[in-house]
């Protein structure tokens, strides 16, 4: 059967990168969602989840350092970036079956090592999918493509996350893994392996020679990078704030599945809450960039950054106020019902925190975008996304061990504050051009 070539005309690209960043956002949601839905559900404590959910995100950290590999390293014949982002997807099916059957309450270090490859091939595929972007997308169609590439994203999250929770009532947890790579595979099948690159110089693989190739990439990278990064006063200051929580995140992290098990929900509330929340702040992204267009970049990022710290704060007022502070076992027999006044704050918790955080993503982004040095745009852009997901990486983390130490109202209110010491950075961030 011959596969479509999607690349040959506009609807098609349009459609591609949609379904190619569809498989990004799978294992994302499915990892960070249903994995640490069911994690805590078979008593596995909040440390161990927030180192877990946290080593997700840190080969999305790094994953700049891939680029020069992906670059130098190819071949015409079986194509310059579809190679790539081919392998990336056929190995992360076959690690998420490898991982199936592991039983992560009694060896989640194993597990998480398994999941942490995962991601490594998951941002592979990211800087391959948008190296293919740069070179074969249409100047006029490249705003609607990156509109529907984070569509795409967040449609992931939601097959993954809510999308196993809601299908593991029916067939039980474990099948799902075969779910989740299988949903990879077809993309990888009818989308994917039809690709058709423009030729390069050449068809045989720049394999051999390769790593002195990636060597000088990789020293040439370092120079623009120190060159973008300290150049200018803004670009400083970006750097500084990169690294940095950008308001309050235990709403999105491991806390929110944590506490939502605690609280009694069942995997279909718990999807059901995904959901929402991925719907919710993927308008809020939409919303909050064209905001910041028409009021200002840095005045509607300090007050979106500020909103994310509201329901975070009213939440642990309200549970500090039930009593509802320790992490509480979900397998104990005797275990305590959760006040209905604090069933209500975390359910509304969410759904504003989701569209606080949207807003402020979308108008983040753009920041970055207007501070970054036009000669290396690319280089300094992707080193920015790179720290926000070091960001993600060290907030779980932290705040899963405050959890197991302080409780939840005194995490959430540290984690509201933290979020707020950015916000100082944001008049030395000034354009550049």
């Amino acid at each position: 059967m011959q596969l479509p070539n999607l690349l040959a005309t506009r609807p098609g690209r349009l459609a591609a990168f949609f379904f190619l960043y569809v498989t990004e956002g799978i294992p994302v949601g499915f990892t960070a969602t249903a994995v640490a839905t069911q994690m805590r559900r078979q008593g596995v404590g909040p440390a161990q989840i927030g180192v877990f959910v946290g080593a997700l995100y840190l080969p999305w950290a790094w994953k700049w350092l891939i680029g020069p590999f992906v670059d130098v390293i190819y071949s015409d014949r079986l194509g310059r970036r579809r190679a790539w982002i081919v392998a990336a997807q056929v190995l992360m099916s076959l690690s998420l079956l490898a991982a199936m059957p592991v039983d992560f309450s009694l060896h989640i270090g194993l597990f998480t090592a398994i999941v942490l490859v995962i991601n490594v091939f998951g941002a592979t595929q990211d800087v391959a999918i948008d190296a293919l972007a740069c070179g074969v997308l249409e100047d006029d169609e490249r705003g609607l493509a990156n509109g529907l590439m984070f569509a795409g994203a967040y449609l992931g999250q939601a097959v993954g996350g809510a999308g196993v929770l809601f299908l593991s009532e029916r067939v039980g947890f474990r099948p799902t893994f075969v779910f989740v790579a299988g949903s990879i595979l077809m993309v990888t099948v009818f989308v994917a392996l039809g690709m058709q690159e423009p030729p390069t110089h050449g068809s045989r693989a720049r394999v051999p020679g390769g790593l002195a190739a990636v060597a000088g990439q990789i020293r040439r990278y370092a120079g623009e990078a120190v060159r973008a990064f300290f150049g200018t006063r803004a670009a400083m200051a970006g750097l500084a704030f990169a690294v940095l929580p950008a308001g309050a995140y235990g709403l999105s992290l491991a806390l929110q599945s944590n506490l939502a098990v605690e609280l009694g929900l069942t995997d279909r509330q718990v999807g059901l809450l995904a959901l929402f929340s991925t719907v919710i702040s993927a308008a809020g992204c939409i919303a909050g960039g064209w905001l910041s267009d028409r009021f200002g970049r840095r005045k509607m990022l300090a007050l979106f950054i500020v909103t994310t710290a509201v329901p975070t704060v009213a939440l642990a007022v309200i549970m500090q106020h039930h009593g509802w502070i320790m992490p509480v076992d979900p397998q104990a027999p005797d275990r305590p019902h959760p006040p209905l006044p604090v069933m209500q704050a975390f359910w509304a918790a969410s759904m504003w925190f989701a569209l606080f955080q949207g807003l402020m993503y979308g108008t983040r982004t753009a920041l970055f975008m207007d501070i970054s040095t036009p000669e290396v745009a690319a280089t300094q852009f992707t080193a920015y996304m790179a720290c926000m997901n070091l960001v993600t990486w060290y907030s779980a983390s932290w705040q899963g061990y405050c959890i197991e130490a302080w409780g939840y109202p005194t995490t959430l209110a540290l984690d509201a504050a933290a979020g707020l010491a950015c916000v100082a950075l944001l008049p030395l961030m000034g354009r550049t051009r």
